[in-house]
């Protein structure tokens, strides 16, 4: 797993799908769909529709927390908090072939017992400060590269990303950067994603070379 993960940014209906599909067609590989506020119904029909965007652009989709939507819509996968029964629980419903990613905040042991548990990749954050968590724990750089030396697993690093800063994330360790404002919030939606891609693709040929 690599590349811009983008994350809903709590649009709804026609704006939500126009959004994500702007995304896509920008290049994004990742979407997570993170809705706790509407009713199951309306999250279902969101979720099946963005299932279907994502599948239409060869990306992935996965739910926020919610093991039995992502069963019910057929997502990818399902991201999970910091709670230790939630990965177990996730795969016994999801099955061995779905993605399940952990939130780990700023905290390696936590990755670690993650990647132990069977966890297909680990997000860390928040990097930099973020009106979607102005509260959230911060995580370092030190951390990323800490993590990078210690596990195999895909990292994504989340937390205020902008195009500024995305460089230093990726040269510490981050596959993925977990975006939300600088994405949906742009006037060119699909041009911003576009631009994160750009950036992981020269960070993997400079890797690779």
């Amino acid at each position: 797993m690599q590349g811009l993960y983008v994350i809903t940014d709590g649009s709804t209906g026609d704006a939500l799908l126009s959004k994500v599909e702007q995304a896509l067609r920008g290049g994004a590989a990742i979407v997570q769909y993170r809705d706790k506020t509407t009713d199951q119904v309306w999250r279902e029909q969101e979720a099946t529709a963005l299932r279907s965007l994502c599948r239409d652009h060869h990306a992935l989709f996965i739910i926020n927390d919610d093991v039995a939507l992502a069963k019910s819509v057929q997502a990818d996968g399902v991201h999970v908090g910091r709670d230790d029964s939630a990965l177990s629980a996730a795969r016994e419903v999801l099955g061995n072939t779905a993605i399940i990613g952990v939130s780990c905040y700023n905290q390696l042991q936590l990755a670690l017992n993650a990647a132990e548990q069977g966890a297909d990749y680990i997000a860390f954050g928040s990097f930099f400060p973020s009106p979607t968590k102005p509260n959230a724990p911060r995580a370092t750089l030190e951390l990323l590269h800490q993590a990078r030396q210690q596990l195999t697993l895909p990292i994504c690093a989340i937390g205020g990303i902008t195009l500024d800063n995305a460089p230093d994330l990726l040269a510490n360790g981050a596959d993925m950067l977990a975006v939300i404002t600088d994405v949906f919030s742009s006037p060119a939606i699909a041009e911003q994603a576009s631009r994160y891609q750009a950036l992981v693709r020269k960070h993997s040929l400079v890797q690779s070379a």
